[in-house]
């Protein structure tokens, strides 16, 4: 070899030892940026996963004491005799503790006991019109939410149960269709979730609303529209809204102290979050 081709050969193996080790270091690198966004990762998803884990177990506990106080009042309210000077009461118990264990069409039936007990409370009876919404019978849910507003013109609320009902039975366009009309504004947030029913606001609007105003009543502006936008959206079949919706009502303190009305009103919010978890984990109809 010529001394100088030797120099030519001594001057580039430097270079390609050089470019060698920066593509080594590269590599390097490049592994630990994907080692760490792959870390990133599963720890967001592990965190994601205990988050999950944590509002199940806490759904799951909400569901267990419900369900536990509810057995205890069907047990201890046994069926009436037709004479039973107290019959209207008992089958109003059990009628609520059926309910609160998801047994809608033995709730139904229940409640109709009720009626036929003291006929009086037929068009007033506005627990019978949610159980026959909940155990499908819609027709006769939107008729007694009829009767009930020849009773009480005012709540909104009815009218929300009676397009829910209408909106199974006959189709959104025809239940948008048939809403009632009110001259009066009802406690809110009822206005703004007619109006969603009307399309005039989007869920967002609802809860925005409900998020304004003062600080009294918030927590009952809060429940109320958290309830009826989960249930809207499960009406729509928008799950994952209904169920984001939903789990926030059922983990609300308020109706639980509130009394009979609004504590009834969350085992429905309740229940409605149970059914779109199980059609949650269902497998797609072909």
């Amino acid at each position: 070899m010529s001394r100088s081709s030797h120099n030519r050969d001594a001057g580039r193996l430097p270079g390609r030892g050089l470019r060698a080790d920066r593509r080594r270091w590269l590599a390097v690198i490049c592994s630990l940026c994907f080692l760490t966004r792959l870390g990133v990762a599963q720890q967001e998803q592990a965190a994601a996963a205990d988050n999950e884990s944590a509002d199940s177990s806490k759904l799951l506990s909400i569901n267990r004491q419900a369900e536990l106080q509810a057995e205890q009042n069907l047990q201890s309210t046994p069926v009436p005799q037709p004479d039973a000077p107290e019959q209207v009461s008992a089958w109003s118990r059990r009628g609520d503790a059926l309910m609160n264990l998801g047994r809608f069409k033995e709730a139904e039936e229940a409640y109709r006991q009720m009626v036929v007990a003291d006929p009086d409370l037929d068009a007033s009876h506005w627990r019978l019109g949610i159980a026959c919404y909940f155990s499908g019978n819609y027709a006769a849910g939107a008729a007694q939410f009829d009767k009930y507003h020849s009773f009480d013109n005012v709540d909104r609320e009815n009218g929300i149960w009676r397009y829910f009902c209408h909106y199974r039975a006959t189709g959104p366009e025809a239940a948008r269709r048939q809403l009632l009309k009110y001259e009066k504004d009802d406690r809110p947030p009822f206005r703004e979730v007619y109006a969603l029913f009307e399309g005039r606001l989007s869920g967002a609007d609802v809860m925005a609303a409900a998020e304004g105003g003062g600080a009294e009543g918030r927590e009952q502006r809060q429940f109320y529209s958290w309830l009826y936008v989960g249930l809207n959206a499960a009406l729509q079949g928008k799950r994952t809204e209904a169920i984001a919706a939903l789990q926030q009502a059922t983990e609300s303190a308020w109706p639980q102290r509130a009394g009979y009305g609004p504590n009834y009103m969350w085992h429905v919010g309740r229940l409605e979050l149970n059914r779109q978890l199980k059609l949650q984990k269902e497998p797609p109809q072909p």
